[in-house]
């Protein structure tokens, strides 16, 4: 992929830094990450590892996936190649399957991921296991997964998973936590 295609998340975690009136030191406070390496995120002389920049995202009130739609151009028409560089460091094993900001989001996770975070998200999300198999907590309950399967999750159901076997591929779509669900 040339390098004016890959996007720039730098510029949207500057962007929402600056307009929730945060020092470099606030972000770096809340996020565990140093200032200086923070200042290279910003000015693109450094690409995040997908842990990092999901510290920044809590640090910043967001999401990594919010960050990356808000780092590149919306396209009415996008192909996303499987080997495009999504931006981020090469060992995140992440990538961002739909690129800019639009109604939903999607990422693809290749291998190894951990239940060491619970997500809520203020919209739906749906996962499907395109190989392998995972398993999910939601609402108290162990949801397990395997190729071809798909779970929903209605906004607002905390959740968290891990994958349970070494070449598990899963992908992530969710409706953008911009747009207002109005249920009628």
């Amino acid at each position: 992929m040339e390098a004016g295609n890959t996007p720039r998340v730098g510029a949207a975690v500057r962007r929402r830094r600056r307009a929730l009136d945060l020092t470099l030191a606030d972000v770096a406070r809340r996020s565990g990450l140093s200032s200086p390496f923070l200042s290279q995120i910003e000015n693109d002389r450094a690409r995040p590892s997908m842990r990092s920049l999901q510290r920044i995202a809590d640090a910043l009130g967001t999401t990594a996936v919010q960050l990356l739609a808000a780092s590149d151009e919306t396209r009415t028409v996008d192909v996303v190649r499987a080997d495009d560089d999504s931006g981020l460091d090469r060992e995140a094993r992440v990538r961002p399957v739909v690129r800019g900001r639009h109604q939903l989001h999607a990422l693809e996770f290749i291998g190894a991921h951990e239940a060491d975070r619970e997500f809520r998200h203020r919209n739906d999300e749906l996962m499907y296991v395109a190989d392998g198999s995972v398993e999910v907590e939601a609402e108290g309950r162990i949801h397990r997964l395997g190729r071809g399967d798909t779970l929903l999750l209605s906004g607002g159901v905390r959740h968290r998973w891990r994958s349970t076997e070494p070449g598990a591929r899963v992908l992530v779509v969710a409706v953008g936590d911009h747009v207002e669900v109005v249920e009628s």
